[in-house]
């Protein structure tokens, strides 16, 4: 397995406020789909933005396959932001064909056909749709590219019980398995199951990084006791 992710003492301060990231160092492995979990405030957002070149870090660095986020590492990344980017009056075929023509590694039969098994037809609008079903849009758009890593935020906070699973199975069975997924979310309970890995992410400091399987030998516990038992008030 090859390094997907490396943070170097990473840290991000707003102004003279305390520092929204405390030097985090990080490495994440092809492979593996890593779950990163924290209160409000704790810093995930900030860590998700400077990934994908939207903040700069105040020290330190981040690599992706070895390039520092740019116009390089757009190629690499696969984003799906915790809010909808999407213009509502395009049709369904203008968003594929919007993304076939900006990611060479987009794969716009994969996502017409799954759009078609939730009958997201192409010649609907956005605006058209269910709030949870523009969701899935968004995801599904993401998932169908070949990237290196998935960054999902928030992936589902926004659709009701019903269709977590397939939001779940669209996750596990869409990504390029030689890739990295990291996922952050606030519902533990509902994704624990297709997590190799979680970050639990605190005041900006990393204060556990362990395989799901070495949270339930050492602590006895599910990922998402062990998140309650941690960040208790």
């Amino acid at each position: 397995m090859s390094e997907v992710l490396r943070c170097e003492n990473l840290v991000k301060r707003y102004g003279n406020q305390l520092n929204a990231l405390n030097g985090i160092n990080l490495s994440l492995e092809s492979g593996k789909i890593v779950g990163l979990l924290g209160p409000n405030g704790s810093g995930k957002t900030t860590l998700i933005k400077i990934i994908n070149g939207l903040l700069t870090p105040t020290l330190g660095k981040v690599l992706i396959d070895g390039h520092e986020p740019g116009v390089e590492t757009k190629k690499l990344v696969a984003y799906l932001p915790d809010n909808s980017y999407l213009n509502s009056w395009m049709t369904i075929q203008q968003i594929v064909d919007y993304f076939a023509d900006f990611y060479a590694d987009f794969r716009p039969d994969l996502a017409l056909s799954m759009l078609e098994r939730l009958d997201i037809r192409p010649n609907m609008r956005l605006k058209t749709l269910s709030k949870g079903n523009k969701e899935k849009v968004c995801l599904i758009l993401v998932m169908s590219r070949n990237a290196k890593l998935y960054v999902l935020d928030e992936p589902i906070a926004g659709v009701d019980p019903a269709a977590r699973d397939y939001v779940i199975s669209t996750i596990i069975n869409n990504y390029n398995p030689d890739a990295t997924v990291l996922i952050s979310t606030h519902l533990i309970s509902d994704i624990e199951e297709i997590l190799d890995r979680v970050l639990f992410l605190k005041s900006g400091n990393i204060v556990l990084d362990q395989s799901v399987d070495e949270i339930r030998e050492e602590h006895g516990k599910s990922v998402d006791e062990l998140f309650r038992e941690v960040f208790r008030w």
